[in-house]
């Protein structure tokens, strides 16, 4: 049987690694990765090429030689403090002309398939509690990044309808797992560190999702039938409040977790004096994902649980001297 080939844009990304690592070991498929700097980082059986600036003007023809499949990982992302004066401008120049232009070309280079690794943030930023996000939702972005990545999906969805190349888009809640930057290493430094922190009272719930579910989700993504032109909204299907994951964390950390009761009232309006409206919400707010649509239609459930993934993460953590 023939691989096929796929070509994995932001190929030395954090979802990146994981995924070429997991093709890496499935013979069905052969690689290509595409970064914005030519990176020595990839398996030896990985071919690699360089593309420049991500934007509309980008040639993507070296890379999309007898490609079967796109996997689109390379985006600008979310950050919390934005530098840039026209944030909306600058998200749309990489996200969608950016994403729109590959997808052109790969549809005139015969691709068959073209997968997206889009936002849960085209959804929204949170969920009343108990009142999960769908698939099926009428999107409702709100900041720069979620309205260029919903702008990037209507596009490759009129794609789609007119060239016969199929779209598969992914919207990922916040990905976790070995090696995870930003946010999470700083929550498992406290804990390891014994700080205290005042989350001890908070009841709201949240959808997370585990590298591993995530990638386990984008490889089934990249043949079955039923995926075509299709939205999936991705989580480890089990959902925490704060205080609850801080608990996990901490135990799978093997540390006493020291959360004081503040009651989240308190914490919104200090959070708001404060300038940390964003956070607040991350940590006091809801944000939910049904994730039934997956397996309804792909025969898909997360592989992997939320304590299984929690205790990989902090092994790795612990072994690579983070702390």
């Amino acid at each position: 049987m023939s691989s096929k080939l796929v070509l994995v844009t932001g190929g030395s990304g954090f979802v990146g690694k994981s995924l070429i690592k997991t093709l890496c070991m499935d013979q069905r498929y052969k690689l290509i990765a595409s970064t914005r700097h030519l990176s020595g980082s990839f398996p030896s059986d990985v071919s690699s090429v360089s593309v420049g600036t991500l934007d509309g003007d980008t040639d993507w023809q070296p890379a999309l030689k007898d490609v079967g499949v796109v996997v689109h990982l390379a985006a600008r992302v979310h950050v919390m403090r934005e530098s840039d004066a026209d944030p909306l401008t600058a998200f749309r120049k990489v996200n969608v002309d950016g994403t729109l232009n590959l997808a052109r070309q790969a549809a005139v280079a015969g691709v068959k398939r073209f997968v997206f690794i889009s936002s849960i943030k085209v959804n929204g930023e949170g969920t009343p509690f108990g009142k999960p996000y769908t698939a099926d939702d009428v999107p409702a972005p709100i900041d720069p990044y979620g309205v260029s990545k919903h702008e990037a999906e209507q596009g490759l969805l009129a794609l789609a309808a007119d060239t016969g190349m199929e779209v598969v888009i992914i919207r990922p809640v916040l990905v976790y797992g070995p090696g995870v930057k930003a946010n999470m290493l700083s929550m498992m430094r406290w804990l390891y560190r014994g700080v205290p922190l005042p989350l001890g009272a908070i009841d709201n719930r949240r959808s997370l999702v585990s590298i591993e579910n995530l990638v386990d989700l984008i490889v089934v993504c990249l043949d079955h039938p039923a995926a075509a032109n299709q939205i999936f909204l991705v989580s480890d299907g089990e959902d925490v409040s704060t205080t609850g994951l801080l608990r996990r964390m901490g135990a799978s950390l093997g540390r006493p977790v020291r959360l004081l009761p503040v009651p989240p009232g308190l914490l919104r309006c200090l959070a708001v004096l404060s300038g940390k409206g964003a956070i607040s919400q991350r940590l006091l707010g809801s944000l939910q994902v049904d994730i039934e649509k997956n397996y309804r239609l792909l025969g898909w459930s997360p592989p992997v649980t939320l304590n299984q993934a929690l205790l990989s993460t902090a092994r790795h953590f612990l072994e690579s001297g983070q702390a």
